[in-house]
């Protein structure tokens, strides 16, 4: 096994009666931007804990940088960097300082830190804040700094969690170039979110409901393999009207709302689209446009996760 790859095999964590991770199996290559994709409380974050030598598995076993997690945690936390999803920096430290302390926890020589704060600083855009007080920053860029000391030592393996969380849409955008400017270095990146349109983004996924694995693949095979049937987008002002009506019909397989539009599974699209034209004008609800879609992300993970329910 490459010492610059992740392999997960039958990970599971429990706390009591509650299996918060459940059995899952993965691999991630070098270099890859590996999502790992699910709501709040299905299990990411136990499983990124696990993973970074910071939670003992209940069962099952992962080899992270070439290091066994559960015969050696602490060999595993020094060949990382971790961004965990709460802010984990000293607020009442200046910029520079947290870099400082970052840099000696990892065991890197004055010299050493120096050199990686320029290019930090650089990469990172904090250049001429170095002395702000960490406290003083907004949520976007504390998420910068953090990520900057994540990957102060030159890990060749970074796991963040959730590390867009709280971040407005512009800073989002940046972080994520931030994060491909790594991969390109040949840097691997586990990352949690819960953002699907973030997904969009990695290499590979994997999404996760309730500790489980459901799905897994690249975004474009999650999107062809596991939506087979049509998806119409409606366009409409009162679309949470028309989706009480749409969703009670037989021909409706799922039906889910993004903004102004109406998502509606469909196992006939012809039929489909004269069967909404006539149901919303018998109800006077005006719309602009039904159009044919390739499912989205949010489509196919909405998707699984009714099937989850179907199958419970």
């Amino acid at each position: 096994m490459s010492a610059n790859t992740i392999v997960v095999e039958g990970l599971t964590k429990r706390f009591g009666n509650f299996t918060a991770v459940d059995h899952i199996s993965f691999d991630v290559k070098q270099g890859e931007i590996f999502g790992f994709l699910g709501a709040n409380g299905a299990g990411k974050s136990t499983a990124i804990r696990m993973l970074c030598g910071l939670l003992e598995p209940s069962s099952g076993r992962a080899l992270v940088g070439g290091f066994d997690i559960g015969t050696d945690p602490e060999k595993v936390k020094l060949s990382i960097g971790y961004m965990s999803q709460k802010f984990s920096l000293y607020e009442d430290l200046t910029i520079e300082e947290n870099i400082a302390f970052c840099g000696r926890v990892y065991g890197m020589t004055p010299g050493a830190i120096r050199e990686r704060q320029e290019w930090m600083l650089d990469i990172t855009s904090l250049r001429g804040r170095e002395r702000s007080i960490t406290g003083t920053l907004s949520g976007g860029w504390k998420q910068r700094l953090a990520l900057g000391c994540a990957v102060l030592h030159r890990p060749k393996i970074v796991f963040l969690d959730e590390p867009t969380s709280g971040v407005d849409p512009i800073m989002r955008r940046r972080f994520w170039e931030l994060i491909n400017e790594l991969s390109l270095q040949g840097v691997t990146i586990l990352v949690t979110t819960h953002f699907l349109e973030e997904a969009e983004y990695c290499n590979d996924i994997i999404m996760i409901n309730a500790g489980r694995i459901i799905a897994g693949g690249s975004p474009r095979e999650l999107k062809t393999n596991y939506i087979t049937t049509p998806i119409l987008e409606v366009q409409c002002d009162t679309v949470i009207e028309a989706m009480a009506l749409i969703e009670k019909e037989p021909w409706a397989l799922e039906t889910s709302v993004f903004g102004n539009y109406l998502h509606v599974t469909v196992p006939d699209e012809a039929a489909a689209r004269g069967a909404i034209d006539a149901l919303l004008a018998s109800h006077r609800i005006a719309y602009r446009t039904i159009e044919r879609i390739t499912p989205s992300l949010e489509d196919v993970f909405i998707y699984l996760l009714d099937r989850e329910a179907k199958a419970a």
